[in-house]
């Protein structure tokens, strides 16, 4: 990642994109690299500029978010690009599928300013979620709607260290919070989430929430 955050922005209301904008480039560390109001305008900018994150609105005419953040996350080529889901509603099925479909997280779009600023930060580090308590609400409450879970044979290749730091990984903790639950040392804790997500083939914690949801391993409610 370069030293300064490379922001996308796609959104199809002109006003919100200037919004979001100006926020942004107030800050020394992040940088708006383009504009998208369409979502096959934001697969074509993000294969071009290369950011290290894109806002992408749910909802933009001709493609929409999730079908783009689809396109995204399955370009070998932007592996590193990590897509932030925009949204008028904190619970919305098609948020639900965009982080199946790999997004990072999701922010609301009312959201204060100090929380969209860290929200990016943290998903440029990839070292937790976006709003983890909404996100892993969400997850929780769609994942539940499943008659029945659904074991993932990859599962079979963790260890029990490996499958309670994931269970804890699912409960939304943070790296820190991870290894003061389980007396380790941060750096201890960042390796085993590192090496569950090589595993597991996974492109970041949010996807490791669904999984440990979806397979059963934590059901909605755990360690409330």
């Amino acid at each position: 990642m370069s030293a300064r955050i490379r922001v996308l922005l796609a959104d199809d209301q002109k006003l919100v994109r200037a919004g979001f904008r100006s926020i942004l480039e107030d800050e020394d560390d992040i940088e708006v690299v383009g504009e998208a109001s369409t979502g096959g305008e934001a697969v074509r900018l993000a294969r071009g500029l290369r950011p290290d994150i894109v806002l992408m609105d749910i909802r933009m005419p001709e493609q929409d978010g999730l079908a783009a953040t689809g396109e995204i996350v399955a370009d070998p080529g932007l592996e590193d690009v990590r897509v932030v889901i925009l949204t008028t509603f904190d619970v919305d099925d098609y948020v639900y599928g965009a982080l199946r479909a790999g997004a990072s997280g999701f922010l609301v779009k009312d959201t204060e300013p100090m929380e969209l600023l860290h929200g990016i930060r943290v998903c440029a580090r990839g070292d937790a979620l976006i709003a983890p308590t909404a996100t892993r609400r969400l997850i929780a409450e769609f994942a539940g709607r499943a008659r029945q879970p659904d074991p993932s044979p990859r599962l079979n290749a963790l260890t029990d260290r490996e499958r309670e730091v994931m269970g804890l990984v699912g409960a939304g903790l943070t790296n820190d919070e991870i290894a003061r639950h389980l007396v380790l040392s941060p750096a201890t804790a960042k390796t085993h989430v590192s090496r569950i997500m090589t595993k597991l083939d996974v492109r970041d914690r949010a996807q490791l929430v669904i999984l440990a949801y979806e397979s059963g391993m934590i059901t909605p409610g755990w360690m409330s």
